[in-house]
């Protein structure tokens, strides 16, 4: 199917005008489906869901070479719940308003995933529309399970509380990003809006307004970066960032991050917490194992340990099979429960995914 549309793409091509004669347009996605089980102190729960190892998703990109070295492109990005047939939900304006029915994207697809138009030189690239993060990168980038599945980092699964609307992605950005020939360094800026009305009661303005950025080196076997965002809420700013880190080994890869999230008001509260962890090449598969944690500076001072350990076996560059196994122990009165499950405070819960994944 992808060359398929090339090749259209390109016999189009032939017809319009010579500006878009280097033109060309892709398919592509990823299907992954997880027979999953949840075990907690209050409830257990088995599912068919998806995305255990990579996200489940659906997409197209192109490019237009500009000429110059200059280029333009595209990129429309949908998230699927394969078990279902669902699309997934998105956030028009980075606030809890605009995650509500009208917008979750459950009627069908949605481009939540990335939606994007760029233009891009020796200069860099400025990038416009919905987008990952800058500070969500170095979680993903530095977590041996990608932040899919049971076996994610704690750190992801317990600072939404503080997070919310923006801990993956921000809607209405403007971003720019460094050009890929500085010698190992890379990095990106973004600003978002909330797109509220200038005289929005209650000092609500500026809700969903956010900056952030992000700064690496990655060169041979390391790789380190530091990220740093802000966004604004009458209710309380939120101020984030987090540093991670790479060393290739050969033999394995071993990693880790450290990240920081603070929100201002009514009574300031923090969270911190970490991963560390690596991966291991066997034969056609790779072993995956990490230890996570993450605690919350309110009363009692909750928080949640997790260890994950997971194996994939390659059968094609396409094509794999999973397992993982994932346990979390909470402390301080956290409830952190795995798979869908239901545990009681400071109780434990336990996780298995095992499943397929197929990209095209």
């Amino acid at each position: 199917m992808k060359k398929s549309l090339i090749a259209l793409a390109g016999l189009a091509a032939l017809s319009a005008a010579p500006a878009f004669a280097q033109s060309s347009v892709t398919l592509f996605g990823v299907v992954d489906a997880t027979v999953a089980f949840g075990r907690g102190s209050v409830a257990n729960k088995t599912s068919l869901t998806n995305s255990g190892y990579n996200s489940s998703r659906l997409g197209f990109r192109g490019t237009e070479d500009l000429g110059g070295g200059m280029s333009a492109s595209f990129w429309l990005e949908a998230g699927l719940a394969n078990d279902d047939g669902q699309g997934a939900g998105t956030n028009s304006n980075n606030q809890a308003s605009g995650a509500g029915a009208a917008v979750a994207g459950r009627q069908g697809l949605t481009f939540n995933r990335r939606s994007t138009v760029s233009l891009a030189g020796g200069w860099g690239e400025l990038r416009l529309g919905r987008d990952y993060n800058p500070q969500f990168w170095n979680l993903t980038v530095f977590d041996p399970f990608g932040t899919n599945g049971v076996g994610t980092t704690q750190v992801l699964n317990s600072n939404s509380a503080l997070t919310g609307a923006i801990n993956v992605r921000t809607s209405n950005t403007v971003g720019y990003f460094l050009p890929g020939n500085l010698g190992g360094f890379y990095g990106q800026l973004q600003y978002g809006w909330g797109e509220n009305l200038s005289n929005a009661a209650g000092g609500t303005d500026k809700d969903g307004n956010s900056f952030a950025g992000r700064v690496g080196y990655a060169n041979g076997p390391v790789n380190v970066a530091l990220a740093a965002a802000s966004t604004k809420y009458a209710t309380g700013d939120l101020r984030t960032w987090n540093i991670g880190g790479q060393w290739d080994f050969g033999v394995a890869k071993l990693m880790g991050e450290w990240s920081r999230d603070r929100i201002s008001s009514p009574v300031a509260v923090t969270g911190k917490g970490g991963l560390i962890g690596g991966l291991i090449p066997v034969g056609a598969g790779e072993i995956r194992l990490a230890y996570s944690t993450y605690k919350i500076d309110t009363a009692g001072t909750p928080k949640s340990n997790k260890w994950a350990l997971g194996y994939v076996h390659n059968l094609s560059k396409r094509t794999a099979l999973y397992a993982t196994y994932a346990r979390v122990r909470n402390t301080g009165g956290a409830a952190q429960a795995l798979n869908g499950a239901a545990t009681a405070a400071n109780a434990s819960s336990s996780g298995y995914d095992f499943g397929i994944r197929h990209s095209f």
